[in-house]
């Protein structure tokens, strides 16, 4: 990836205020190609209400969002989703009573509408339409590794599995972007690993620019690339992941003055 490379993301003074709050308050991200970024911070510091705004669920105050270079700020969540971002969710919403094939075939809609009449009267074009996403799905499937899982009923599967076909469905929208909210949640220490080797494949051989939210420390630290680290609102350090363990305002953010003197004491 060259540095000069044209942003895939680009949001610049990021605000959302509820009432009193303000939630987020100037935030700022370029992701470029093959990045592979992770978003900390204590909790209620904002993260999430900064994904909700990137993808359109929430408007922003103030602030400004760039998708490939189009001023996307405030459009609606199909017409991000359309434009290159997807995104998974903290807790996992797939459709338990479908086959993992059929649960990422749901992902490629977006981008293959067959049309209202053609659907409800299954024309040509819908099956062609229907055709053309099951070839895509199968073949996001093999290259993810999932084919073992293609026919099986999601619901049944592990939640580490689960995982893995949640991020497999946001990629059949075949975005430039993707961010993903606690990714780890529930995980055992081993679905833990597996999870990072796949977001890890998904960002080298895919070339999808990634955004992680996590609690789960060893994960960001083993993961990403770089670090932003959000604290009421506000970005309070961007830098390696490594440089985020001795920084003064990450430690204050996470332990507290009080309690960052006694462990220094």
């Amino acid at each position: 990836m060259q540095a000069d490379a044209a942003p895939k993301l680009e949001i610049n003074d990021l605000s959302k205020r509820f009432g009193g709050l303000l939630a987020v308050d100037r935030y700022n991200l370029v992701l470029r190609q093959a990045d592979l970024v992770g978003l900390i911070g204590p909790n209620g510091a904002g993260k999430t209400t900064a994904f909700n705004l990137a993808t359109g669920i929430l408007r922003p105050t103030a602030g400004r969002i760039r998708i490939a270079g189009r001023d996307l700020t405030g459009a609606r969540p199909h017409v991000i989703a359309k434009a290159g971002l997807a995104r998974t969710f903290q807790n996992i919403r797939l459709f338990a009573d479908l086959t993992v094939a059929e649960n990422i075939m749901c992902g490629g809609h977006a981008r293959h509408a067959a049309g209202t009449v053609s659907t409800l009267l299954q024309l040509p074009s819908f099956w062609r339409a229907e055709q053309t996403l099951r070839n895509e799905a199968y073949r996001l499937i093999e290259s993810l590794d999932l084919g073992a899982l293609a026919a099986r009923r999601a619901g049944d599967l592990s939640y580490g599995d689960q995982r893995r076909v949640e991020i497999g469905r946001a990629l059949a929208t075949q975005p430039d972007v993707l961010l993903l909210d606690e990714p780890a949640a529930g995980l055992n220490p081993s679905e833990t690993s597996e999870l990072m080797a796949f977001i890890r494949k998904v960002n080298e051989t895919l070339g999808i620019a990634i955004l992680v939210v996590e609690h789960d420390m060893s994960l960001i630290m083993g993961l990403c690339q770089r670090l932003q680290v959000l604290n009421r609102g506000a970005l309070i350090f961007e830098g390696a992941p490594q440089q985020a363990q001795t920084n003064e305002a990450v430690i204050e953010a996470y332990l507290g003055t009080r309690r960052r003197a006694k462990a220094n004491a």
